[in-house]
Protein backbone atom coordinates (compact mmCIF):
# COMPACT_ATOMS: atom_id res chain seq x y z
CA UNK A 1 0.00 0.00 0.00
CA UNK A 2 2.82 2.37 0.96
CA UNK A 3 4.64 1.58 -2.30
CA UNK A 4 1.47 2.37 -4.29
CA UNK A 5 1.07 5.69 -2.47
CA UNK A 6 4.72 6.52 -3.15
CA UNK A 7 4.27 5.79 -6.86
CA UNK A 8 1.10 7.91 -7.00
CA UNK A 9 2.88 10.76 -5.23
CA UNK A 10 5.77 10.53 -7.69
CA UNK A 11 3.39 10.64 -10.65
CA UNK A 12 1.61 13.65 -9.19
CA UNK A 13 4.90 15.44 -8.61
CA UNK A 14 6.03 14.69 -12.17
CA UNK A 15 2.72 16.02 -13.51
CA UNK A 16 3.14 19.25 -11.55
CA UNK A 17 6.69 19.65 -12.84
CA UNK A 18 5.55 19.07 -16.41
CA UNK A 19 2.76 21.63 -16.00
CA UNK A 20 5.23 24.15 -14.63
CA UNK A 21 7.57 23.51 -17.54
CA UNK A 22 4.83 24.37 -20.04
CA UNK A 23 4.81 27.94 -18.71
CA UNK A 24 8.43 28.13 -17.66
CA UNK A 25 9.32 31.33 -19.58
CA UNK A 26 7.44 34.61 -19.47
CA UNK A 27 8.28 37.40 -21.91
CA UNK A 28 7.36 41.00 -21.30
CA UNK A 29 6.35 42.27 -24.73
CA UNK A 30 5.79 45.97 -25.44
CA UNK A 31 3.42 46.72 -28.30
CA UNK A 32 1.23 49.33 -29.97
CA UNK A 33 -0.78 46.71 -31.91
CA UNK A 34 -4.54 47.25 -31.70
CA UNK A 35 -5.70 45.80 -28.36
CA UNK A 36 -8.38 43.66 -29.99
CA UNK A 37 -5.71 41.80 -31.99
CA UNK A 38 -3.45 40.85 -29.09
CA UNK A 39 -5.32 37.73 -27.89
CA UNK A 40 -5.24 36.35 -31.45
CA UNK A 41 -1.51 37.03 -31.76
CA UNK A 42 -0.72 35.30 -28.47
CA UNK A 43 -3.00 32.34 -29.20
CA UNK A 44 -1.42 31.74 -32.62
CA UNK A 45 2.09 31.94 -31.16
CA UNK A 46 1.25 29.68 -28.21
CA UNK A 47 -0.11 27.00 -30.52
CA UNK A 48 3.53 26.55 -31.57
CA UNK A 49 5.29 27.57 -28.35
CA UNK A 50 3.06 26.71 -25.36
CA UNK A 51 6.10 26.99 -23.08
CA UNK A 52 6.43 30.78 -23.56
CA UNK A 53 3.89 33.11 -21.99
CA UNK A 54 3.47 36.63 -23.31
CA UNK A 55 2.81 39.43 -20.85
CA UNK A 56 1.63 42.37 -22.96
CA UNK A 57 2.32 46.02 -22.19
CA UNK A 58 0.19 47.89 -24.70
CA UNK A 59 -0.16 51.62 -25.41
CA UNK A 60 0.01 54.04 -28.32
CA UNK A 61 3.24 54.33 -30.31
CA UNK A 62 4.48 57.55 -28.74
CA UNK A 63 3.82 56.34 -25.20
CA UNK A 64 5.57 52.98 -25.76
CA UNK A 65 8.53 54.71 -27.45
CA UNK A 66 8.88 57.18 -24.57
CA UNK A 67 8.57 54.36 -22.03
CA UNK A 68 11.34 52.36 -23.69
CA UNK A 69 13.63 55.39 -23.82
CA UNK A 70 12.94 56.18 -20.17
CA UNK A 71 13.84 52.60 -19.24
CA UNK A 72 17.04 52.56 -21.25
CA UNK A 73 19.29 52.04 -18.22
CA UNK A 74 16.93 49.54 -16.62
CA UNK A 75 15.04 47.74 -19.41
CA UNK A 76 11.74 46.14 -18.45
CA UNK A 77 10.78 44.71 -21.85
CA UNK A 78 12.23 41.60 -23.45
CA UNK A 79 10.75 42.10 -26.91
CA UNK A 80 8.94 44.78 -28.88
CA UNK A 81 6.35 43.13 -31.14
CA UNK A 82 4.50 45.70 -33.21
CA UNK A 83 5.94 49.21 -32.91
CA UNK A 84 6.50 51.81 -35.63
CA UNK A 85 9.63 51.22 -37.66
CA UNK A 86 10.71 54.83 -37.09
CA UNK A 87 10.58 54.22 -33.34
CA UNK A 88 12.80 51.16 -33.68
CA UNK A 89 15.24 53.15 -35.82
CA UNK A 90 15.42 55.63 -32.96
CA UNK A 91 15.97 52.86 -30.38
CA UNK A 92 18.69 51.40 -32.57
CA UNK A 93 20.62 54.68 -32.54
CA UNK A 94 20.50 54.49 -28.74
CA UNK A 95 22.03 50.95 -28.82
CA UNK A 96 18.93 49.53 -27.19
CA UNK A 97 18.30 46.65 -29.62
CA UNK A 98 19.86 43.18 -29.76
CA UNK A 99 20.90 42.34 -33.36
CA UNK A 100 19.34 39.08 -34.52
CA UNK A 101 18.63 37.57 -37.94
CA UNK A 102 15.48 35.48 -37.44
CA UNK A 103 14.87 32.25 -39.27
CA UNK A 104 13.23 33.04 -42.63
CA UNK A 105 14.38 36.67 -42.76
CA UNK A 106 15.56 36.16 -46.35
CA UNK A 107 11.91 35.82 -47.45
CA UNK A 108 11.02 39.35 -46.35
CA UNK A 109 10.80 42.31 -48.68
CA UNK A 110 14.13 44.16 -48.08
CA UNK A 111 12.38 47.39 -47.09
CA UNK A 112 11.01 45.51 -44.08
CA UNK A 113 14.48 44.57 -42.80
CA UNK A 114 17.12 46.66 -41.05
CA UNK A 115 20.01 47.18 -43.47
CA UNK A 116 22.81 45.94 -41.21
CA UNK A 117 24.41 42.55 -41.90
CA UNK A 118 22.74 41.28 -38.73
CA UNK A 119 19.48 43.23 -38.50
CA UNK A 120 18.42 44.94 -35.29
CA UNK A 121 14.75 44.93 -36.30
CA UNK A 122 12.44 43.25 -38.80
CA UNK A 123 9.12 44.46 -40.19
CA UNK A 124 5.77 42.69 -40.03
CA UNK A 125 3.21 44.69 -41.94
CA UNK A 126 2.34 48.25 -42.92
CA UNK A 127 -0.51 50.56 -42.09
CA UNK A 128 -1.54 53.32 -44.46
CA UNK A 129 -3.02 56.75 -43.78
CA UNK A 130 -6.56 57.50 -44.90
CA UNK A 131 -9.47 59.80 -44.11
CA UNK A 132 -12.74 58.44 -42.68
CA UNK A 133 -15.78 60.48 -43.74
CA UNK A 134 -19.18 59.86 -42.17
CA UNK A 135 -21.60 60.20 -45.07
CA UNK A 136 -24.70 60.56 -42.86
CA UNK A 137 -23.19 63.32 -40.74
CA UNK A 138 -21.67 64.93 -43.81
CA UNK A 139 -25.05 65.13 -45.50
CA UNK A 140 -26.72 66.44 -42.34
CA UNK A 141 -24.14 69.21 -42.07
CA UNK A 142 -24.08 69.98 -45.77
CA UNK A 143 -20.44 68.95 -46.21
CA UNK A 144 -18.93 67.70 -49.43
CA UNK A 145 -16.59 64.74 -49.13
CA UNK A 146 -12.92 65.80 -49.34
CA UNK A 147 -10.72 64.26 -52.01
CA UNK A 148 -7.31 65.64 -50.99
CA UNK A 149 -5.30 66.74 -47.98
CA UNK A 150 -5.61 70.35 -49.15
CA UNK A 151 -9.39 70.03 -49.19
CA UNK A 152 -9.32 69.57 -45.41
CA UNK A 153 -8.28 73.23 -44.99
CA UNK A 154 -11.60 74.40 -46.54
CA UNK A 155 -13.56 76.54 -44.02
CA UNK A 156 -16.61 74.28 -44.46
CA UNK A 157 -14.84 71.71 -42.28
CA UNK A 158 -14.24 74.04 -39.31
CA UNK A 159 -14.46 72.01 -36.06
CA UNK A 160 -15.45 68.92 -38.06
CA UNK A 161 -12.04 67.16 -38.13
CA UNK A 162 -10.26 65.04 -35.55
CA UNK A 163 -6.71 63.78 -36.05
CA UNK A 164 -4.12 62.03 -33.85
CA UNK A 165 -1.46 63.86 -31.87
CA UNK A 166 1.90 62.85 -33.44
CA UNK A 167 3.67 62.92 -30.07
CA UNK A 168 1.60 60.02 -28.78
CA UNK A 169 0.30 58.36 -31.94
CA UNK A 170 2.35 56.64 -34.62
CA UNK A 171 -0.43 57.39 -37.09
CA UNK A 172 -0.26 61.08 -36.21
CA UNK A 173 3.49 61.10 -36.70
CA UNK A 174 3.33 59.32 -40.06
CA UNK A 175 0.79 61.93 -41.18
CA UNK A 176 3.02 64.85 -40.18
CA UNK A 177 6.28 63.33 -41.47
CA UNK A 178 4.62 62.37 -44.76
CA UNK A 179 3.25 65.90 -45.23
CA UNK A 180 6.83 67.11 -44.78
CA UNK A 181 7.86 64.86 -47.64
CA UNK A 182 4.84 65.58 -49.85
CA UNK A 183 4.79 69.38 -49.49
CA UNK A 184 8.31 70.21 -48.26
CA UNK A 185 8.91 71.37 -44.68
CA UNK A 186 7.97 75.04 -45.02
CA UNK A 187 4.75 74.40 -46.93
CA UNK A 188 3.91 71.49 -44.64
CA UNK A 189 3.88 73.82 -41.62
CA UNK A 190 1.75 76.27 -43.59
CA UNK A 191 -0.61 73.41 -44.41
CA UNK A 192 -0.84 72.29 -40.78
CA UNK A 193 -1.48 75.87 -39.65
CA UNK A 194 -4.50 75.97 -41.96
CA UNK A 195 -5.62 72.43 -41.03
CA UNK A 196 -5.38 73.33 -37.32
CA UNK A 197 -8.11 75.94 -37.82
CA UNK A 198 -10.52 73.13 -38.75
CA UNK A 199 -9.40 70.53 -36.18
CA UNK A 200 -11.76 70.12 -33.23
CA UNK A 201 -9.24 68.16 -31.19
CA UNK A 202 -6.22 65.89 -31.34
CA UNK A 203 -6.52 62.41 -29.86
CA UNK A 204 -3.75 60.26 -28.38
CA UNK A 205 -4.79 57.24 -30.46
CA UNK A 206 -4.42 56.69 -34.18
CA UNK A 207 -7.58 54.61 -34.45
CA UNK A 208 -9.77 56.95 -32.37
CA UNK A 209 -10.48 59.54 -35.11
CA UNK A 210 -11.93 56.92 -37.43
CA UNK A 211 -13.86 55.27 -34.60
CA UNK A 212 -15.32 58.66 -33.69
CA UNK A 213 -16.23 59.33 -37.32
CA UNK A 214 -17.83 55.89 -37.53
CA UNK A 215 -19.96 56.59 -34.45
CA UNK A 216 -21.06 59.99 -35.81
CA UNK A 217 -19.34 62.05 -33.11
CA UNK A 218 -17.35 63.87 -35.82
CA UNK A 219 -17.81 63.79 -39.61
CA UNK A 220 -14.10 63.49 -40.51
CA UNK A 221 -11.37 61.47 -38.84
CA UNK A 222 -7.77 61.37 -40.07
CA UNK A 223 -6.75 57.82 -39.29
CA UNK A 224 -5.56 54.71 -41.11
CA UNK A 225 -7.21 52.51 -43.69
CA UNK A 226 -7.66 49.20 -41.88
CA UNK A 227 -9.40 50.92 -38.96
CA UNK A 228 -11.81 52.39 -41.48
CA UNK A 229 -12.27 49.01 -43.15
CA UNK A 230 -13.15 47.40 -39.82
CA UNK A 231 -15.65 50.11 -38.97
CA UNK A 232 -17.24 49.87 -42.41
CA UNK A 233 -17.45 46.08 -42.10
CA UNK A 234 -19.33 46.63 -38.83
CA UNK A 235 -21.90 48.72 -40.69
CA UNK A 236 -20.65 52.26 -40.05
CA UNK A 237 -21.76 54.79 -42.72
CA UNK A 238 -18.26 55.90 -43.64
CA UNK A 239 -16.33 56.44 -46.82
CA UNK A 240 -12.60 55.72 -46.69
CA UNK A 241 -10.88 58.46 -48.69
CA UNK A 242 -7.42 58.25 -50.24
CA UNK A 243 -6.13 61.84 -50.58
CA UNK A 244 -4.98 62.60 -54.10
CA UNK A 245 -1.52 63.94 -53.10
CA UNK A 246 -0.55 60.50 -51.79
CA UNK A 247 -0.59 58.89 -48.36
CA UNK A 248 2.01 58.20 -45.73
CA UNK A 249 2.54 54.76 -44.34
CA UNK A 250 4.48 53.11 -41.58
CA UNK A 251 5.53 49.58 -40.85
CA UNK A 252 4.99 47.68 -37.65
CA UNK A 253 8.23 46.03 -36.65
CA UNK A 254 9.74 43.73 -34.06
CA UNK A 255 13.00 43.71 -32.12
CA UNK A 256 14.70 42.16 -29.11
CA UNK A 257 15.61 44.57 -26.32
CA UNK A 258 19.34 44.45 -25.58
CA UNK A 259 20.19 42.90 -22.23
CA UNK A 260 17.17 40.61 -21.91
CA UNK A 261 17.84 37.62 -19.70
CA UNK A 262 15.44 35.55 -21.80
CA UNK A 263 17.26 35.74 -25.11
CA UNK A 264 16.47 32.25 -26.38
CA UNK A 265 12.73 32.64 -25.81
CA UNK A 266 12.88 36.13 -27.34
CA UNK A 267 14.53 34.68 -30.46
CA UNK A 268 11.76 32.09 -30.79
CA UNK A 269 9.17 34.84 -30.65
CA UNK A 270 10.95 36.94 -33.28
CA UNK A 271 11.33 33.85 -35.51
CA UNK A 272 7.58 33.43 -35.32
CA UNK A 273 6.83 37.09 -36.08
CA UNK A 274 8.33 36.77 -39.58
CA UNK A 275 6.89 33.32 -40.36
CA UNK A 276 4.35 32.68 -43.07
CA UNK A 277 1.77 31.78 -40.44
CA UNK A 278 2.29 35.13 -38.72
CA UNK A 279 2.00 37.01 -42.03
CA UNK A 280 -1.32 35.32 -42.74
CA UNK A 281 -2.44 36.36 -39.27
CA UNK A 282 -1.44 40.00 -39.90
CA UNK A 283 -3.27 39.96 -43.22
CA UNK A 284 -6.59 39.70 -41.40
CA UNK A 285 -6.21 43.42 -40.73
CA UNK A 286 -3.39 44.62 -42.97
CA UNK A 287 -3.32 44.68 -46.76
CA UNK A 288 0.49 44.93 -46.81
CA UNK A 289 2.66 42.31 -45.09
CA UNK A 290 6.41 41.80 -45.12
CA UNK A 291 6.56 38.59 -47.18
CA UNK A 292 5.61 39.39 -50.80
CA UNK A 293 2.81 37.39 -52.39
CA UNK A 294 1.03 36.40 -49.18
CA UNK A 295 -1.42 39.26 -48.65
CA UNK A 296 -4.98 38.74 -49.81
CA UNK A 297 -7.32 41.71 -50.37
CA UNK A 298 -8.84 43.12 -47.18
CA UNK A 299 -12.57 43.75 -47.42
CA UNK A 300 -13.55 47.43 -47.71
CA UNK A 301 -10.02 48.67 -48.38
CA UNK A 302 -10.38 51.61 -50.81
CA UNK A 303 -9.24 51.21 -54.40
CA UNK A 304 -5.91 52.79 -55.26
CA UNK A 305 -4.66 52.86 -51.68
CA UNK A 306 -1.48 50.86 -52.27
CA UNK A 307 -0.64 52.85 -55.40
CA UNK A 308 -1.02 56.08 -53.41
CA UNK A 309 1.62 55.11 -50.82
CA UNK A 310 4.48 57.60 -50.99
CA UNK A 311 8.16 56.61 -51.14
CA UNK A 312 8.60 57.06 -47.40
CA UNK A 313 11.99 58.18 -46.10
CA UNK A 314 12.05 56.42 -42.73
CA UNK A 315 15.55 57.67 -41.94
CA UNK A 316 14.37 61.26 -42.39
CA UNK A 317 11.36 60.63 -40.16
CA UNK A 318 13.42 58.99 -37.42
CA UNK A 319 16.30 61.49 -37.51
CA UNK A 320 13.98 64.51 -37.40
CA UNK A 321 11.39 63.09 -35.01
CA UNK A 322 12.35 65.14 -31.95
CA UNK A 323 12.55 68.42 -33.88
CA UNK A 324 9.24 67.84 -35.67
CA UNK A 325 7.39 66.90 -32.48
CA UNK A 326 8.77 69.86 -30.55
CA UNK A 327 7.63 72.29 -33.24
CA UNK A 328 4.25 70.59 -33.62
CA UNK A 329 3.59 70.72 -29.87
CA UNK A 330 4.51 74.40 -29.64
CA UNK A 331 2.02 75.24 -32.40
CA UNK A 332 -0.95 72.93 -31.90
CA UNK A 333 -0.90 71.06 -28.59
CA UNK A 334 -3.53 73.35 -27.09
CA UNK A 335 -6.25 71.33 -28.81
CA UNK A 336 -4.96 67.95 -27.65
CA UNK A 337 -7.03 65.69 -25.41
CA UNK A 338 -5.91 65.51 -21.79
CA UNK A 339 -3.58 62.56 -21.16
Amino acid sequence: MRIKQTIQASIAAATLLASAAVAETELTVYTSVEAEDLPRYAETFNAIHPDIKINWVRDSTGVITAKLLAERDNPQADVVWGLAGTSLLLLKTEDMLEPYAPAGVEALDPKFVDGDEVPSWVGMDAWVAAVCFNTVEGERLGLTAPTSWQDLTDPQYANHIIMPNPSSSGTGFLDVSSWMQIFGEEKAWEYMDALHENVARYTHSGSAPCKLAASGEIPIGISFAFRGARSKADGAPIEIIVPSEGVGWEMEATAIIAGTEKLEAAKKLVDFTVSREAMEMYNVSYAVVAIPGIAQPVKHFPEGLLDAMIVNDFEYAANNRAKILSEWSSRYDGKSDAK
